[in-house]
């Protein structure tokens, strides 16, 4: 359909476009795409060739067979989507005015005169639009990032006292900000922007919960408000972009994992992880040569804590620059031949390349990655055509041009001359990829750059940034610097505590006629000011004609995906394996990903869980903090507890700062006594970890899971997010508070759920719908198998992931009360990039018998060595057997219930087996 501007032009911030097309399409049975566009077309829109959506099925039925209903008033233009499935529920998403609060409304969040409500109509102009759905008052709200949100991973939707959430789209270059420059409940925008979100709403008559999701399609700066005007009965979400169109998917669900699912069915599957990934990572930005490296790797091994990755920061690059090695601390001959013993060892190493490249300071430098891509002319420019020079580490930097033809060729050469030079990675880590600048605008521009010298002063551990600080509790004044649990058998533990205020961006000068590139009208609530500052100006310009403004979001995407290709093209048969910071929409496809520049805290530790489920649902799921925080120092307990929890998430990495506090695991008694326990049930569940990820690259599920995903209809979780599940069957409770031997958590089910203890597997006696007390001394972190689990494991965990491989199997099932339970395992040879052999193993289990049947082309080498059953009942079997044979050699529990199958000759999983019992 095609809308007319009604009325006289307003040009609020900018100038109103008078003629727009509203495409609807009834993509799949769950899935609705709303898109409102400028007809003439002349708006930007992410290119497909950067996102690639799915196409929907071309189906005419789907218009009256969906489950999503499209329906609009024309005069003025309103639209509103509901349930086929349950017509009389509130719409989805709506934008009546009839539905809408009324207005003039003050100022929602006090001080911040934005947020007053002038009305609700659409606006769409060249450089700003804004569209408001009502929300059910007071709804749960999920996604909307990357943030870290005080208020939790709940969104905050301004009720209950509480101010609401400004969320903004814009990738920045922060250290995982709390908060930060902003009013205590409003979050603030981190390195990545996804613009979608998950609903899940609760029937309190019914006591059903139903969940869809949003998600609106663009790389436009924007302010996504959630917001509850006082004494309204409906909250709301208000949509406000600097630039693109209003393109619109809605997913069905209805179950929270489905929305997830749906989503990703659009944006794309998640990449397939190496097996090896797995494993734990070590890194720390300060190794000094080449030999205090290959030291770290030793002494893990001597404390007999595994270690599969090896990093290294900008420490290893010559003059800080990409694809190179320090000639004097890092000369490449000893780099290869340590990376050659990483290998013999089964062990792998990650180094760092950041966004920006380096230029020539004169005419005797050499630089060969600079100079062929001056030959390619792959480098961002300014508006006059010249290069665009910002400053990052090395100096005086030019940034990539991901629109370039010729950028590819340059980074595949660029890896390959790297790799072949010695530096033989196993994969990549991107960094600084916002992108993220010292300087604003185009700073080297007539400069001159053989007066360029490194940012030492960004350096922590330098003069005026010296590293002091410590988790909360810990007093380096009265303690020293030792991090310390204990000092002279004194606990040093005590309390600390500090805030911020929000900076004002100022509107400078236009870019070019008539549109202001580098300070748009309307101001989005960017932390930093100015959409420019510490960053590339929002006026550089792309090989395409794209400016900054319109693809700054897509920068670190791009750089993920031609990385991800280069990697293949060097090793076309390996799964590539990329960690990035900034992100966006369908990078999930290419890479995943780490939290950021976090903070050694408690309450870093506790937002690392909001982070790692965040990214479940924007589908990139390889995901995780750096345990023991980066910035500032760690202490004792707080690695202890942390390097514990970071076992359960998906991407397990220790990295700290330059000068602060060495935090490696070895470095206290307890905390390797903790890493040691947490890496051997890591590595055990390996196969579990592994069939999840494959369930996430074929299907969309999320391998990490807020309670409330398997348990949607038990509204006292909706807001949980100190415990999470590993999958269906896993529930991880960590302590998050310092000086405590007791943990409270929530036992999802409402009782009708058989909750075991992972080590001793005996029942937990849980209470229903409210928190239990568990016990949790230092160096334990409660671990709980759900029943109707069935889990097969490495029954002989080893130092590495290919040695752990080749170990034997073991299987776990727990019962439910019917004596049901289910699992499924996914086996490959782990690295080859699919399509490539498989088998997936079904185990079933009923009263008095356990089944597994293989299907699929992979031939499994390892054996089965013991099974366990857990919930079996309390009377003793009189015999078991075991494929038609009778065994002796089994034990049975009568107070857990358990019955242990061991000493059986090892059996074949290429073939179906049957155990009972009776």
């Amino acid at each position: 359909m095609h809308l007319t501007l009604a009325g006289p032009a307003c040009d609020a911030y900018g100038e109103d476009v008078s003629n727009l097309t509203v495409e609807v399409t009834y993509e799949t049975q769950t899935r609705l795409h709303v898109n409102i566009y400028d007809t003439a077309r002349t708006q930007f829109v992410v290119p497909s060739e950067v996102v690639s959506l799915a196409q929907g099925e071309d189906n005419p039925g789907l218009k009256t067979e969906s489950d999503l209903e499209f329906h609009h008033n024309l005069n003025p233009f309103e639209f509103w989507i509901t349930r086929r499935s349950d017509p009389d529920a509130l719409p989805l998403f709506d934008t009546r005015a009839q539905s809408l609060p009324p207005t003039p409304i003050a100022p929602v969040i006090p001080g911040d005169n934005s947020t007053a409500l002038d009305g609700f109509p659409l606006v769409f102009e060249d450089q700003y639009l804004q569209l408001t759905s009502a929300l059910p008052l007071d709804t749960n709200i999920y996604g909307l990032g990357e943030v870290f949100a005080s208020s939790g991973f709940r969104r905050d939707v301004g009720t209950n006292g509480s101010q609401g959430t400004i969320q903004t789209m814009w990738a920045r270059n922060s250290p995982d900000p709390l908060d930060e420059n902003m009013l205590p409940t409003r979050p603030l925008l981190s390195y990545g922007s996804h613009p979608v979100y998950l609903e899940h709403r609760y029937d309190g008559k019914a006591r059903r919960s139903q969940s869809h999701g949003v998600f609106q399609f663009s790389a436009a700066g924007s302010d996504i408000m959630l917001l509850t005007p006082p004494s309204s009965p409906v909250s709301l979400v208000q949509y406000r972009l600097i630039g693109g169109t209003l393109d619109f998917y809605f997913f069905a669900g209805p179950s929270p994992q489905a929305v997830i699912e749906q989503y990703s069915a659009l944006v794309g599957r998640p990449t397939w992880q190496p097996e090896w990934g797995f494993g734990f990572h070590l890194c720390r930005w300060g190794y000094s040569d080449v030999n205090e490296t290959r030291e770290q790797v030793v002494r893990m091994r001597e404390a007999n804590i595994p270690l599969e990755v090896m990093w290294n920061d900008i420490d290893v690059l010559h003059a800080l620059r990409d694809f190179t090695t320090d000639p004097v601390s890092f000369p490449a001959d000893q780099v290869k031949a340590f990376i050659e013993e990483l290998t013999l060892n089964h062990q792998h190493y990650i180094p760092i390349v950041d966004a920006a490249i380096a230029v020539l300071v004169n005419d005797t430098d050499v630089y060969d990655t600079y100079t062929k891509g001056d030959e390619l002319d792959v480098w961002m420019k300014n508006p006059d055509g010249s290069q665009y020079l910002g400053h990052v580490w090395p100096g005086y930097t030019v940034f990539p041009d991901w629109f370039a033809n010729n950028t590819l060729d340059l980074w595949t050469e660029s890896l390959r001359n790297w790799s072949g030079a010695g530096v033989n990675f196993s994969g990549i880590w991107l960094d600084m990829n916002e992108p993220a600048s010292f300087c604003n605008g185009s700073c080297g521009t007539g400069a001159d750059l053989a007066e360029a010298t490194i940012p030492t002063s960004h350096f922590p551990g330098t003069p005026g940034n010296l590293v002091t600080d410590y988790p909360e509790g810990y007093n380096a004044t009265i303690w020293g610097p030792s991090g310390n649990l204990t000092i002279n058998g004194t606990l040093t533990y005590g309390d600390d505590t500090a805030t911020r205020e929000l900076s004002k961006r100022a509107v400078g000068a236009a870019a070019e006629p008539g549109v202001d590139l580098n300070s748009p009208p309307y101001a989005i609530h960017n932390a930093d000011g100015p959409v420019w500052a510490n960053t590339v100006s929002t006026n550089a310009t792309h090989a395409n004609g794209a400016a900054e403004l319109d693809v700054h979001n897509l920068w670190g995407l791009m750089e993920e995906k031609t990385t991800h290709l280069g990697l293949l093209a060097l090793r076309p048969t390996k799964r590539p394996f990329l960690i990035s910071r900034s992100t966006f929409a369908s990078a999930g496809k290419w890479t995943g990903h780490w939290l950021g520049d976090n903070t050694s805290k408690w309450k870093y530790m506790y937002l690392s869980i909001q982070g790692v489920l965040q990214f479940q649902l924007f589908q990139i799921p390889f995901v995780g903090a750096d345990a023991c925080g980066f910035r500032g120092n760690t202490d004792e307990e707080l690695c202890n507890r942390w390097m514990q929890l970071a076992a359960f998430t998906p991407f397990y990495r220790n990295h700290n700062e330059r000068s602060a506090l060495s935090q490696e695991p070895y470095r206290w008694d307890s905390v390797a006594n903790a890493s040691r326990t947490a890496i051997n049930i890591r590595y055990s569940l390996l196969p579990y970890w592994y069939t999840l990820f494959a369930n996430a690259s074929l299907y969309g599920s999320p391998p990490v899971r807020a309670l409330f995903f398997e348990f949607p209809d038990e509204p006292e979780l909706f807001a949980v997010d100190r415990q999470f599940l590993v999958g269906r069957d896993l529930l991880v409770t960590p302590v998050l508070t310092p000086n405590v031997s007791t943990v409270d958590g929530i036992f999802p089910g409402q009782g009708r759920v058989i909750w075991r203890d992972w080590y001793t597997h005996k029942v937990v006696d849980a209470a229903i719908s409210q928190n239990t007390s568990l016990d949790a001394p230092l160096g334990h972190i409660n671990v709980h198998i759900r029943d109707g689990a069935a889990l097969l494991l490495y029954s002989e965990p080893a130092y590495t992931i290919a040695e752990t491989r080749v170990g034997p199997f073991s299987l776990l099932v727990t019962q439910a009360a019917d004596g049901y339970a289910f699992g499924t395992v996914y086996l490959d040879d782990g690295e080859s990039v699919p399509p490539t052999p498989n088998t997936t193993l079904t185990i079933t289990a009923s009263k008095g018998a356990v089944t597994i049947r293989p299907r699929g082309g992979f031939y499994i080498l390892q054996k089965l060595k013991e099974i366990t059953v857990l919930g079996v009942g309390r009377t003793k079997p009189n015999e078991v057997v075991v494929n038609g044979k009778r065994v002796s050699s089994w034990q049975f529990d009568t107070e857990v219930e358990k019955l242990v199958i061991g000493e059986i000759g090892g059996l074949d999983l290429n073939a179906p087996v049957r155990i009972s019992w009776s």
